[in-house]
């Protein structure tokens, strides 16, 4: 086993022992529990970091061949886990352009997680924290998993923490919010399971029909992909119609648990909810990393699992919900008088523009919804965590309450800014590059045609989200920040102070992070070259599918 395997498993095994061992050291010992924690979290970044440098010094040339039709992670490790006649489902787990960054991203907004909950988590310490530790496992091992029943037991794994995460240490509503966050995401992953089998099955079925000696169900998901693939290349036009049919229902299955998870407009309604009843940190890894495996097992399973459907069903129904979701989030968050919620519906706007992007299924717009899957899981997370803040010192996250508040807190107001420039994409800062390629990626779909006329109004919807981000956001700071002031009542009559060395410490990396990606996003772009190539091809190849059967049916 190589070093960088080894890094592998560890990133997925470290933060669950953690768990353990702060669940068993009990609820009175917090200062040995929050150490432990801290570590920890260091050393998931530390190695993701390590990681992530190994995999960029790969020399990783694209060939033009079989290969390009499937994924080729690095740094693979395959274990045998339940053998299934001649086939096995496998511990598979590897590194690649689409996933190593988003693990990075995992790591690094762990910390910050961990450090904005000393003060405010004061009873059943343990049990957080372990909670806490347990979902980095899950988030991590869904995006590294390989394998597409493992990929499914970490997607579902992640719901278990998060909603004890919110059912205990939540606000007033936290169990109605707890539950709706289950039940939708549980009735929604039921029916994507229902979507994984049928693939599996559909490939058995047309192997057994090709070949009954060598027929074998799949669920390695590059074998899956290029057997697909294959499968679709040779076929003949009857053979390519039926594949077409099990195409679709299998990406709408599949489609509904990723995108509640996203959430897609309109099954975003149990986010607001789970967002403003969460505690900080709860706010923090939902918005930075659990609504991005939603749109990641979108680019991982949907799109190279069925790519005619994609194309045929995806592009007009997904890009067409994204751009009302962009829309409609921007109304509803500059509608809300509560901060954490208008920073809530704020997402549905943005991870709008991430699927935008992503159904363009153009190397463009698969470029941008990646990176921005990124940003989003940066500036997001940065508002979340100073609205914790000033709840801690007011309770109270009605904007009315506040005014002039930069006069008082002036380093709150110089983080909250920077925040919020980076959200609505100031050029220059990490949000600008994602934004932009995700709006040129739409623009770019057969640029000219019939088609392409048809989605101009997509790209016009895309941007608008852009300015009604900026209206909302500008409102907010202002109406936060700035005019005369206005300070919420607050226990005792001693002075509020400004962010201190702990949480201003933990921010530094996150503003950081965001000026690299706005200056140098090459740094998450050319890995995932590859990737998006391989991707790109099949959908290309669906493209002249749907080509070929256009002009046949015409003569």
């Amino acid at each position: 086993m190589t070093t960088d395997q080894l890094i592998v498993l560890t990133l997925l095994l470290l933060p669950v022992a953690a768990a353990v061992v702060v669940w068993c050291l009990g609820p009175s010992r917090g200062p040995a529990i929050r150490s432990v924690s801290v570590a920890t979290s260091v050393v998931m970044l530390l190695l993701s970091l390590v990681l992530a440098a190994d995999f960029l010094a790969l020399d990783r040339p694209l060939k033009i061949d079989e290969a390009i039709h499937t994924f080729q992670p690095e740094f693979v490790t395959t274990w045998n886990i339940l053998p299934i006649g001649k086939s096995n489902i496998q511990f598979y787990v590897g590194v690649d352009g689409l996933n190593i960054w988003l693990v990075v991203l995992t790591a690094l907004l762990m910390l910050p997680c961990v450090l904005v909950s000393f003060k405010h988590i004061t009873e059943r310490v343990n049990e957080f924290y372990a909670w806490l530790l347990a979902l980095q496992t899950a988030m991590i091992g869904v995006f590294f998993a390989f394998d597409i029943l493992l990929f499914y037991v970490f997607f579902e794994l992640t719901l278990v923490p998060l909603f004890f995460l919110i059912g205990i240490w939540g606000g007033t509503q936290r169990q109605t919010a707890a539950k709706k966050f289950v039940l939708y995401t549980l009735a929604g992953s039921l029916i994507t399971l229902l979507g994984v089998l049928g693939v599996v099955v559909a490939v058995y079925s047309q192997m057994a029909r090709d070949n009954p000696q060598t027929a074998k169900l799949i669920f390695a998901l590059p074998e899956l992909v290029k057997q697909i693939n294959e499968t679709l290349r040779n076929a003949d036009a009857d053979t390519l119609a039926s594949w077409h049919r099990v195409q679709v229902w299998v990406f709408l299955a599949m489609s509904v648990g990723f995108a509640i998870k996203v959430p897609l407009f309109p099954f975003h309604t149990w986010l607001p909810l789970a967002h403003t009843e969460a505690p900080t940190a709860g706010s923090v890894v939902l918005a930075g990393v659990l609504l991005k495996v939603g749109s990641y097992a979108f680019l991982r399973l949907c799109i190279p699992l069925a790519p005619d459907a994609s194309l045929s069903v995806g592009l007009p129904l997904i890009t067409w919900l994204s751009a009302i979701g962009v829309v409609y989030g921007a109304l509803c968050a500059y509608a809300q008088d509560d901060i954490k919620k208008l920073i809530a519906y704020s997402s549905v706007s943005h991870l709008g523009l991430v699927m935008l992007g992503m159904f363009s299924l153009t190397a463009t717009g698969l470029q941008g919804s990646l990176i921005q899957m990124i940003n989003h899981g940066l500036s997001t997370p940065l508002l979340f965590l100073l609205v914790g803040m000033i709840y801690e010192r007011y309770h109270t996250r009605l904007i009315d309450k506040y005014g002039g508040m930069a006069a008082k807190l002036p380093l709150f107001a110089t983080f909250f800014v920077f925040s919020a420039l980076s959200s609505v994409g100031l050029p220059g800062l990490n949000g600008f590059i994602g934004e932009f390629l995700c709006l040129a990626g739409i623009y770019e779909h057969e640029d000219g045609s019939a088609q392409g006329m048809r989605l101009l109004p997509l790209t016009l919807l895309g941007a608008s989200g852009m300015v009604l981000g900026a209206w909302y956001l500008f409102t907010l700071v202002k109406r936060l920040l700035f005019g005369p002031e206005k300070e919420p009542a607050h226990e005792g009559e001693g002075h509020i102070g400004d962010l201190d060395r702990r949480e201003w410490g933990l921010m530094v990396p996150l503003v950081l992070v965001c000026v690299l990606l706005g200056v140098y996003p090459r740094v998450v772009l050319e890995p995932a070259e590859n990737d998006i190539a391989r991707i790109t091809s099949l959908t290309d190849q669906a493209r002249q599918r749907a080509k070929q059967t256009k002009t046949l049916a015409t003569r």
